[in-house]
């Protein structure tokens, strides 16, 4: 079997660890791999070699991507699908294997039931966001990163008095945010899915442990929340405006934003996303081989999982939110 490789969307830690199982596996199995640049624009473009078993020496303990990704805004034209899929279909590719999350496992999903082309999915992005799996690559890294981070932070914070609001990314996620803000000891987390009335308990939350003598605080914000996240952006509203002006009325409390942006995304990845990018890229060529057409592969219980391609459609897991709940209660 011939299969065609992508990375998607946003890099992830692992993604490595994932390609070189790939191309491993399939040369185990007497199957050929052939490495697609630059996502789906690679696939549009034909933008494809063959990848040695040799190529993938070395990438394990890498960030990023060697095949490189893009967003490709042409693939929701169904022509340009079709296009792409006479081409793989010429080139004697019978299936991919695509590493990312959900647009690119919607896209995969497209290709199979308008085309044919079996696919495989390898979920792949440090948000954490997609149904059907309890982790994804790149989140246990981006969630060190993060914590390593803030822990830095805190030494400055308690150091000057200050509060601290950090953003976390995460896109329209609070999994990152809400699990960052318990690994560091956070006074408080923001994030989309919350249900209460964030401001105005953070705010008293606040004053309260000023009036308690606790002067420094680390506030956790993810960049997907409703007010604007920490930083201001264009015309789009602020936590940090909208915090520091109420504090800042009757305390005297110095406050810092600090966006880690795309500090998350990069980096060695950790042990354990290494051993699940290399699990799922051998276990999906398997299956492949095996006559499997249209899954993505993920954890359920601490076990790997195969959910339907179209299981991505199914609406995203939201953070726990006993875990929301105690970040104020381990802070006191």
């Amino acid at each position: 079997m011939r299969i065609g490789l992508l990375t998607s969307g946003g890099d992830a830690p692992g993604m490595n660890a994932a390609i070189r199982a790939v191309v491993r596996q399939a040369d185990a199995l007497g199957s050929e791999v052939i490495g697609i640049r630059h996502g789906y624009q690679g696939l549009v473009d034909q933008d494809w070699r063959p990848l040695a078993s040799r190529a993938c020496a070395n990438i394990l303990q890498r960030g990023g991507t060697i095949l490189h990704t893009a967003r490709c805004q042409a693939f929701f034209d169904p022509a340009v699908r079709a296009k792409a899929a006479q081409d793989l279909w010429t080139a004697g590719i019978e299936a991919l294997v695509i590493i990312g999350g959900d647009g690119s496992f919607t896209g995969a999903d497209f290709l199979n039931r308008e085309h044919g082309i079996k696919c495989a999915g390898i979920p792949g992005t440090i948000d954490n966001d997609l149904p059907g799996t309890e982790r994804t690559l790149g989140f246990d890294t981006a969630l060190n990163t993060a914590v390593e981070a803030i822990d830095r932070i805190r030494d400055t914070a308690s150091s000057h008095d200050r509060l601290f609001l950090v953003e976390v990314m995460g896109r329209r996620s609070g999994m990152l945010a809400v699990h960052t803000a318990i690994a560091c000891g956070a006074e408080a987390v923001l994030y989309p899915e919350s249900e209460e009335d964030t401001y105005e308990s953070l705010v008293r939350q606040l004053k309260s442990n000023w009036d308690r003598g606790k002067r420094s605080s680390i506030v956790v914000v993810a960049e997907g929340d409703q007010a604007g996240s920490a930083a201001m952006r264009g015309d789009i509203g602020s936590a940090a405006v909208d915090i520091g002006e109420r504090l800042k009325k009757d305390y005297e409390m110095d406050l810092r934003v600090v966006v880690l942006g795309h500090i998350q995304r990069g980096g060695s990845p950790s042990a354990l996303d290494r051993i699940w990018g290399s699990r799922w890229g051998c276990e999906a060529v398997r299956r492949l081989v095996a006559g499997e057409r249209a899954f993505y592969l993920g954890t359920d219980a601490g076990q790997m999982v195969a959910r339907p391609m179209s299981y991505v459609l199914e609406p995203r897991p939201e953070p726990p939110r006993e875990l929301g709940a105690l970040v104020p209660v381990l802070s006191r």
